[in-house]
Parts: structure tokens; C-alpha cells; sequence
């Protein structure tokens, strides 16, 4: 991969480096060559390094310096091609320069051709970006990606070697400002030394929009700017790309019709937005106007920064103050009290500030006495009684009243002052007041009742001529009633009870008239007391909360509002939690935020209910109550649980298919979704199901108790929250045996097999037996031997015990017992509640010895068939305890006493008779070895041990 960049090499010293015989990579570019002088100015700097490193006698070849420039767009991948330094210097052996030709012929060809060896003369801050491979001379950009801005944006200009970064304005950038990559390379061995400096300029790319300093920029323009007045914008927008990749135009997004933008460039290139007025601007009728500015780079595609601007427009004086009305009538009283106000003048002015303010004054042409007479507040414009009026004041006063602003021809209003002159002296109204009355203002309580009297009124006339009346004037809980018996004698009282929170404040009038219409008022004005007659009212009398359980402590549950209509400290209200509110509340009493303390568990407790107090201060306090009811949300903490660990049932084999095994019982504390439990089989899923609603487990196919008697299954239970909780449970199934299968008889193997049976045999020997299994277990299993036909001389001669299978000889075989005897023997289980059986032909051949075995083979063919005696074999279960008999031990111990000394006797006769026996059946030891196994057996029944089943073990 190439990165495309420019290369050029230039030798410094007495070799020179003809362009012509030197061929850039067509994926190089074009070739710029910087002077040599720099490579001079840093010879002793070299010639010091190379002190150390190389024998002085070398000096002369450590001259031969390089520069080589390269130039790659910013941003590149790893493993980008920068340049060959073998290449672009022509230092390969194939290219035939001047170092090879000079060297003696007299040398082999590796002397000639030693390998070329590349290395960075010190590790700067070039090896984050550029890597040089040793052998090919070859640069490659690094993982670590070049970025121009940050690189250079910040570096002072100038070249600095040895693996810096800088800005240089040399003739060979290619801008007016290029950001260089300078390393230093040493090329070995000593023959071919070079020390070449390398510039890797770094060209920008479009990758960084123009950005604003700050979102928010204002403009002021005075409302009087001419047309094409031109505002530079403070604050442009700064790219850090450079030439056509930086800042080009700007442009507003809405214009309002009064501005256009301009741009202008200086002599660095830097460029600056102007603002152009192209309309007549009055704040007064639009004071400000905001557009957003947007800021555009030359790259392709273009990049874009925006910023909000807002134009506003300043004031200047350019309104001056006006009246609404050029004339004012006034009418004063010739017993008008000094100071009174007569009138009041007031002026507009539509500018802001200084340029709105206003002063007033008389004209020129009003004459001095009224001036004396009448004050101006030249500030206000208040005409105001100055003087007393006397008799010889004129009636009719203009007043030409002048407003000045600055700047500004005076607005100008008359005021026409009419005096009435008083001839006769006015109706008087002496009042004497029964409320508190403190300058001039009467204070009542609010819960004052009605009828409460406030003042008394004596109305009379001065002059004695006239008749007087009076009445109140202005609204109110007020009447005013005469005084009886007195004639001018007036009560002022209440009509009704008042109310601080609906009005605070009256203002009423005894008015006194006479016949003549002369008329005298005295105002009156009544202030409530606010009394704590208003108890805080909650905004909610019924807080309904909800909070997830497990919240975190001191979690925020609400803000508590109540308000209270009176005013003052009998207004503030402070909040308490009610008696039955759980220790784990907190209440602010003053911000009336609720909080608990604690996490809440909805499995342990689901809905709080309790009481909270709205208190205010007042003396004595009024309360409220209102009552909070907290819901707690179910959260997923509680996984399923089964009632046990272990579940155990007990299912008799063969159960039918999808019958019903037990109920596997699971709870979740959660609620809702996160109560809801599915319950399935985690192994043996293929034999048996669960029903999740109701948590049957069933067993698809029938059980069989021969095949597998237990099963162990793992039931899990999963809830329906998110992420869901489970458990599992162990689920053991014992299969219970039923009587299905009959005794198995594994000997005699065939009903035509049979045994010879000497004639010499001893009465009790045992003959053979028949031995059977049953796959049943329990009662089911016990197995019981009896002969139910028998056929033969004296078949009756041979007995089975119905335990053991064992056959023995009863009686002392005769002559006329020759022959074949046929015993069929029932082998029958005790299972319930039908017992099983299998019958088995047990042949026995008395007789000396087998002559003739297919003789005894026709008589097992020919032999009819036997008649079955119907009777069931006895097996007597001895109880493990025996009750204790009342009668006496003495007999029983004579019993014994015999029966012990018969059986020694007995014992001994047949040990005597045994030994005697076994002498006489070594002589004919090969003959009976012979006829003593079954012809068509194969078991050696005299081999095994037999046990019988102990019943009462089962």
C-alpha cells in the first residue's frame, strides 16, 4: 500500500543528484528538492556524534548527507507506504550508482554487494507514527493514525530534527503553513554511510467542522443605523483545517428582511462575518431579532457549524414625551385645605431609560401668584394647594404645564382651575370612636359580632340656619342609625359578621348636607384583624401513594400541601404524623415531606393506612386531618417455594397412563405476574408431565415395578417476573408391587426330564427339589411347593416341602416300586388378591441303574395324563411372639426333659447308620456318580444350598 506521497533527494557535499538519473515511483508525485543548506549547518553537530561511533580516519565519508522529503494526507491506516529510502536515494546494488562502481574489483561479489542496514538515529515522537523497516529502507505509517491538528495546530514554526514535529512556511510545502514529520536516518555499512534527514509533510484533509467559541452571540445595533451599515460579528467560527478545507462562507437562516451577511478575508486568511443593515430599524416596534448563523468550510462534501445570534436593537431618543390630552378642568373650594391635591398631569415617552424620562414644569407664561398658589412636583406632575386661599385670590387660574425630555420640544397641557368661593361656613361632623382607632384608622376584629358599635357622630350646623342630614357613602357591613333620644346624634355599627380572608380593608364616608346642598364628607377607614379562625386545609383530605417494596431508605414518598386561609403566624402550618403511623415514617414538619425510613417487604405488609396533622399557629391551634393510605408494589424478590424439600409418593405398578400420581404443592409470596408459577419436569420428562395450574404430576406411559422400581425427578418451579426466579424440588416415586407375574421355574428345566432313584435310598433323603423365582416382591414373591397329581407304583412314597421345593423320600422303597413315578408339583405365590401358580412334572425313575434310556423316554411320551388334586399348600407363619400359657411349667419341663433324651438317642442311631452308609457308597461310586444328575439336567442339585423364606422377615 503507497501512501501516494511526493519524494525528493538531494545529496549534499561534492556529490550531486541529477534529476534525470533519478526516477521517482509513479505513486510518489511530483519531486520537491529544499536546499542543502540546513544539512550543512547541522555538519558539526554530526561530525561530534560520529566522533564516538567510527574511527577519525572516517571523517571524510561522514559529509555525504541527505534530505529527503515526503508528503501524505492526515488520517491514513497502518501500514500505508510512505517511501523507500533504498529507492528514492538509489542505494540499491541493482541500480549501478557511483558507491558500487568505486569500490575494487579485486573484491567478491558479497564485499560488493554488502546488505544495506536502515536505521532512526534517535526515537522521538516520529516512532508513534511512522515505522522503518531495517533491510528495505521502506516507511509505512504506523497504528498509531495521524492527526494534522493535533500535531501541529499547537507547534511553533521552524524545523527541529531528530523525530519532532513542526510547522514550517518553507518554499517547498505545499501551503503556506505544512506541519513536517522530521526524522533522522542512518544508512550502514560505513561504504554506503548516509545520514539522511527526512520531511514527511503531513497534507490536511476535511475532517474537523467549523465550530463556534460559544452557542449564544449577540449584536447590538442602534435603532438609527443607516442602511448598508456593516457590524463585524465577534466571535467567528474557527476550523482547524486549513486553506479551502477551513472556513469560507457564512450564511443566516432567516434574514427578517433587514440584514445580509458579508464576508471579508485579511491578510492572513483569516475571515470575519459582517452584519449589513438593509432596512429601517425601530425598537419601538421590534427590539430584537434572532436568526442562527451558520458557518460553512470549502471541503467536499462541505462541513457545517452553527451558532444562535441574536440582533438586538438599541434605544436612542427618538420619541419625546406627549399628553394624551391638551386640556384639564379643575374645581377647588375657597376652603380647601392647604396641601390638598388638586390634579395630577402625566406625559408618555416610548424610549427606555434616560431617553424616557421626564420632567415637568409651568411656562413661562403662567403667571407668579399662581405658581405661589399651586406647587408642580416637577417629577411627578402632582398640582397640589400650596397657600391658603383668600379672598382676594382670582377665580379662574391656567395653569400651561410643560413635559421636558432630553432632547425634545416640551409637550404641552392647560389646566383650567375653577375656585369656588364659601360664603357661609360647611356642615360639621364631630366623631368620637368606641373601636381602636390609631391615626385615623379604626382596627376591628374579624370575629366581631353584629351590632358592634364603632363611633359616634354629632352632625351640626355652624351657623344654626340650615337643617343637616347625614348618611354613609361606600360599601360595607355598615350602617349608620340615629341616636335616640338625641336629634344630631348618629351610632355607626355593624350589620353582619366579617370575614379577614374575604376583605381586609373598608373605606367609607359620614356624609353631612344641609338644605341649601352644601355638603361635608368624613372618611372612614376600618381594618380587619385577622383571628385564627381557619384550620389548614390538605389539598388531598385522601393521599393515595404506591411504592415498590425493597426501596431504598429514606426514600421520598410525597410532599404533603395544606394551606391555611389566615394570615401571619396563624397561617404557618407545620405537619405531624397521626398516632398510628408506623415508627419507619418521617413527616417534615415544615416542608411537609413524607419519607420512610426503612425498606418496605409487600409480603410482609401491603397497604400502610394512618393519619397525618395539618397544625397552624394560631392561639389556641386548629388542626386537620387527612389520612394516607401507601400501596406496596410487588417487586420479583421471592422466588417459588415448595410446601418440601422432598416429595415422596407411593403408585402401584401398572398405573394407567395420565393418572393422577400426587399434587406437587408451590407457593410464590409475589403477586401478579410475579406470583404466577409454572411448574415442568427437569429429567425423566419423557416418562412423566406436570400440570402447571394445578400441579398434577402424571406419568404418561404405565408403570412397571419389574422394569424400574423408583424414580427420582427434579420438579422446577419457575415465576413470571422479569428476570424470573426459580426453585426445584426432588420428587421420589416408589413403585408399588402388584401380583403380575407368576412363580418362574428354573428347575426341573423340562417336564421331560427325570432322576433315578435308588432303591437303597433312606427314608427322609432328600431326592431333588424344584426351585422357582418370583420377579414380585413382598407377599407377591413367598412361594409355596405342593404336589397336586401324582402317578406312579406308589407315587405317595415321595413328599415336597412346601417351603423349600426340597423332595424327600417318606417311606423305605419296596420291589413293587420299580419304575417311573410322575409328581405334579403346583408352584403357587401368596399375592392378593389372586394368587399366581405354575405347575412343573418332576419324573423319578426308581431303579438300580439306567440301562435303557429311550425306554424311559417312551414311558414319559406314553404316560397319560395325571388327575389334579385341589389342594393348597399349607405354609404355617409363626408369630414373633407367643402368649404366655397360664398352666403349669412343671409338665412342660417333664415334656422336654424326654423329648431331648429321645432326640440324642435318635441322633446317634443316625450318625451310626450314615457312616455305615457312606462306606458302601464308595464301592459303587462311579455308578451312582452317573444316575444321580438328571439325563436331560444340567444343574447339580445336590451343589446347592437352599434356604427357606423366612415369612415373618418379608
Amino acid at each position: 500500500m503507497r501512501g501516494g506521497g511526493d519524494a525528493c533527494g538531494l545529496r549534499a557535499g561534492a556529490v550531486s543528484w541529477s534529476r534525470a538519473t533519478w526516477r521517482p515511483r509513479p505513486d510518489m508525485g511530483s519531486l520537491s528538492c529544499p536546499s542543502s543548506s540546513a544539512s550543512h549547518g547541522n555538519l558539526p553537530h554530526l561530525l561530534l556524534f560520529f566522533l564516538f561511533v567510527r574511527p577519525f580516519n572516517c571523517l571524510a565519508s561522514y559529509s555525504r548527507a541527505t534530505e529527503i522529503l515526503y508528503s501524505l494526507n492526515e488520517g491514513l491506516p497502518a501500514g500505508v507506504l510512505i517511501g523507500s529510502l533504498a529507492e528514492d536515494l538509489r542505494l540499491l546494488p541493482s541500480a549501478g550508482g557511483q558507491d558500487l562502481q568505486s569500490q575494487s574489483p579485486q573484491h567478491s561479489v558479497a564485499e560488493r554487494n554488502p546488505p544495506l542496514s536502515f536505521s532512526l538515529a534517535s526515537q522521538g515522537l516520529s516512532g508513534q507514527y511512522v515505522t522503518l523497516d531495517n533491510r528495505s529502507g521502506e516507511l509505512h505509517t504506523s497504528a498509531q493514525e495521524i492527526d494534522r491538528e493535533a500535531l501541529c495546530l499547537e507547534g511553533g514554526r521552524g524545523t527541529a530534527w531528530g523525530g519532532s514535529i513542526s510547522i514550517s512556511s518553507s518554499p517547498s510545502a505545499d501551503s503556506a503553513d505544512s506541519c513536517l514529520l522530521l526524522l533522522d536516518v542512518l544508512v550502514l555499512p560505513q561504504e554506503y554511510f548516509r545520514f539522511v534527514k527526512v520531511k514527511i509533510a503531513i497534507r490536511d484533509i476535511n475532517d474537523n467542522a467549523p465550530r463556534f467559541p460559544i452557542s449564544q452571540i449577540s449584536v447590538w445595533v442602534p435603532e438609527n443605523a443607516p442602511v448598508n451599515t456593516r457590524l463585524a460579528i465577534e466571535h467567528p467560527a474557527v476550523d482547524p483545517d486549513m486553506g479551502t478545507n477551513g472556513v469560507q462562507t457564512y450564511r443566516l437562516l432567516d434574514y427578517h428582511r433587514m440584514f445580509t451577511l458579508d464576508v471579508e478575508e485579511n491578510e492572513n486568511g483569516e475571515r470575519t462575518p459582517y452584519l449589513i443593515v438593509m432596512g429601517l430599524l425601530d425598537r419601538e416596534t421590534q427590539d430584537q431579532y434572532v436568526s442562527i448563523i451558520i458557518a460553512e468550510d470549502g471541503g467536499s462534501p462541505p462541513l457545517i457549524g452553527s451558532a444562535t445570534l441574536t440582533i438586538g436593537i438599541s434605544d436612542i431618543n427618538d420619541n419625546c414625551p406627549l399628553f394624551t390630552d391638551s386640556q384639564i378642568n379643575i374645581t377647588v373650594y375657597g376652603n380647601a385645605t392647604v396641601g390638598t391635591p388638586i390634579a395630577a398631569v402625566q406625559a408618555v415617552d416610548r424610549d427606555l431609560g434616560n431617553n424616557a424620562q421626564i420632567t415637568y414644569s409651568y411656562s413661562q407664561k403662567v403667571p407668579q401668584a399662581s405658581k405661589d398658589l399651586f406647587h408642580l412636583n416637577e417629577n411627578t406632575g402632582i398640582i397640589k394647594l400650596f397657600s391658603k386661599i383668600g379672598g382676594s385670590v382670582l377665580q379662574t387660574h391656567k395653569l400651561t404645564i410643560l413635559a421636558n425630555g432630553p432632547g425634545c420640544i416640551p409637550a404641552v397641557i392647560t389646566a383650567l382651575v375653577t375656585i369656588i368661593r364659601v360664603i357661609f361656613r360647611p356642615p360639621e361632623i364631630i366623631p368620637r370612636y368606641i373601636a381602636n382607632e390609631i391615626d385615623g384608622i379604626i382596627y376591628l376584629k374579624e370575629l366581631e359580632p353584629i351590632n358592634t358599635p364603632i363611633a359616634f357622630f354629632t352632625i351640626r350646623d355652624p351657623e344654626g340656619k340650615y337643617k343637616v342630614n347625614c348618611y354613609l357613602e361606600g360599601e360595607g357591613p355598615f350602617r349608620l342609625l340615629p341616636y335616640k333620644p338625641y336629634s344630631n346624634e348618629y351610632l355607626l355599627e355593624t350589620t353582619k359578621p366579617m370575614d379577614y380572608e374575604l376583605q381586609q380593608f373598608y373605606e367609607i364616608a359620614v356624609v353631612a348636607w344641609n338644605s341649601e346642598g352644601f355638603q361635608v364628607k368624613k372618611m372612614i377607614k376600618v381594618q380587619l384583624l385577622d383571628d385564627n379562625d381557619n384550620a389548614p386545609v390538605f389539598l388531598q383530605p385522601l393521599v393515595e401513594l404506591t411504592i415498590e417494596e425493597n426501596n431504598a431508605p429514606n426514600a421520598f414518598l410525597t410532599k404533603l400541601d395544606a394551606t391555611d386561609a389566615d394570615s401571619g403566624e396563624r397561617g404557618q402550618v407545620s405537619y405531624f404524623l397521626g398516632p398510628d403511623a408506623p415508627s419507619y415514617f418521617s413527616l417534615d414538619s415544615v416542608t411537609g415531606i413524607l419519607t420512610v425510613s426503612t425498606q418496605l417487604d409487600r409480603e410482609e405488609k401491603e397497604t400502610y393506612r394512618y393519619t397525618v396533622r395539618a397544625v397552624d399557629s394560631g392561639k389556641p391551634p386548629q388542626e386537620s386531618v387527612a389520612t394516607v393510605i401507601i400501596t406496596v408494589l410487588d417487586k420479583n424478590d421471592n422466588s417459588p417455594r415448595f410446601i418440601n424439600k422432598d416429595f415422596s409418593f407411593f403408585v402401584p405398578e401398572n398405573f394407567p397412563g395420565y393418572g393422577e400420581i400426587g399434587v406437587i404443592s408451590v407457593t410464590d409470596a409475589d403477586t401478579g405476574q410475579n406470583g404466577w408459577v409454572a411448574l415442568s419436569v427437569v429429567n425423566q420428562s419423557d416418562i412423566f408431565v406436570i400440570d402447571t395450574g394445578k400441579g398434577l404430576l402424571r406419568a404418561k406411559v404405565s408403570l412397571d415395578r419389574e422394569q424400574q422400581s423408583s424414580y427420582t425427578l427434579w420438579v422446577e418451579a419457575v415465576d413470571g417476573g422479569m428476570p424470573p426466579l426459580s426453585s426445584t424440588a426432588k420428587i421420589t416415586i416408589l413403585l408399588l408391587d402388584i401380583n403380575d407375574n407368576p412363580p418362574l421355574v428354573l428347575f426341573p428345566q423340562s417336564n421331560m426330564s427325570y432322576l433315578l432313584v435308588l432303591p437303597s435310598t433312606l427314608p427322609g433323603s432328600l431326592v431333588t427339589e424344584v426351585y422357582a423365582v418370583d420377579k414380585d416382591t413382598g407377599m407377591n414373591a413367598v412361594i409355596a411347593y405342593s404336589i397336586i397329581g401324582r402317578r406312579g407304583p406308589r407315587p405317595e412314597s415321595f413328599r415336597i416341602d412346601p417351603k423349600t421345593g426340597n423332595i424327600t423320600l417318606e417311606e423305605a422303597l419296596l420291589q413293587t416300586d420299580y419304575g417311573l413315578h410322575r409328581l405334579l408339583v403346583k408352584v403357587s405365590d401368596h399375592g392378593y388378591p389372586e394368587p399366581l401358580h405354575s405347575t412343573v412334572m418332576v419324573n423319578l425313575f426308581v431303579n438300580d441303574t439306567v440301562s435303557n434310556e429311550s425306554y424311559i423316554e417312551n414311558l414319559l411320551r406314553k404316560e397319560p395324563e395325571i388327575s389334579i388334586e385341589e389342594k393348597e399348600p399349607q405354609i404355617s407363619i409363626e408369630p414373633t411372639q407367643r402368649k404366655g400359657e397360664s398352666v403349669s411349667c412343671m409338665p412342660t419341663l417333664i415334656a422336654l426333659s424326654v423329648i431331648s433324651l429321645s432326640s440324642i438317642t435318635f441322633l446317634t442311631g443316625m450318625g451310626i447308620y450314615i457312616c455305615l452308609r457312606r462306606e458302601k457308597k464308595h464301592h459303587r461310586e462311579d455308578e451312582n456318580l452317573e444316575v444321580q444328575t438328571p439325563l436331560k439336567g444340567k444343574i447339580d442339585l445336590h451343589m446347592r444350598e437352599r434356604k427357606p423364606i423366612d415369612i415373618s422377615n418379608i
